[in-house]
């Protein structure tokens, strides 16, 4: 079953130029959802996962359906302010300007094995920022997994650079 058939593109939005990927279509869709988390569970199931962690706010999505499938606990990566106890930040570089993301000081702990997810890969600062704030939680990064991978926009590049394993099911080269 073919992934990026059930994802609508729209053009030209947030900004002009911009080919946004919208993975709501997916996931409305019950049997593009099942095979997306089926595809992911079994990746996943052997693989000795120990937390999944979600990047703010799609990777919650995704990422609360694997935890429980894989039977391990989920934790999430939120923008700055919208954790209510302690947190370790991380700041990143956007197209115009910087921002922050912030995990619970507790949320990891050393050595754990971490399953990172999130929608889609474009520029990669926000996965690399994620990736930041599990090592300085001392937590082991099994792979980052995406929907979508976008490789003109050089984030899994990045991912593949600074050492990291990444796996999507999709991607939009040019498009």
């Amino acid at each position: 079953m073919p992934i990026k058939s059930r994802i609508r593109t729209i053009e030209n939005w947030p900004k002009k130029g911009v080919m946004f990927r919208d993975i709501t279509t997916l996931l409305k869709d019950p049997l593009g959802l099942k095979f997306c988390l089926d595809d992911f569970i079994q990746r996943y199931k052997d693989k000795n996962i120990e937390v999944v962690v979600g990047i703010d706010s799609r990777g919650f999505i995704l990422g609360g359906c694997l935890a429980y499938a894989l039977g391990v606990g989920f934790v999430p990566v939120r923008k700055k302010g919208k954790l209510p106890a302690a947190t370790e930040s991380q700041e990143y570089e956007l197209e115009y300007g910087t921002d922050v993301i912030e995990i619970h000081k507790d949320a990891i702990q050393k050595g754990q094995k971490v399953l990172i997810i999130d929608d889609l890969i474009a520029t990669g600062g926000t996965a690399l920022a994620t990736a930041k704030l599990i090592r300085k939680l001392g937590g082991k990064i099994i792979e980052f997994a995406f929907i979508v991978e976008l490789p003109d926009l050089k984030g899994s590049q990045k991912l593949k650079e600074a050492g990291l394993d990444y796996y999507s099911q999709t991607s939009f080269t040019g498009e």
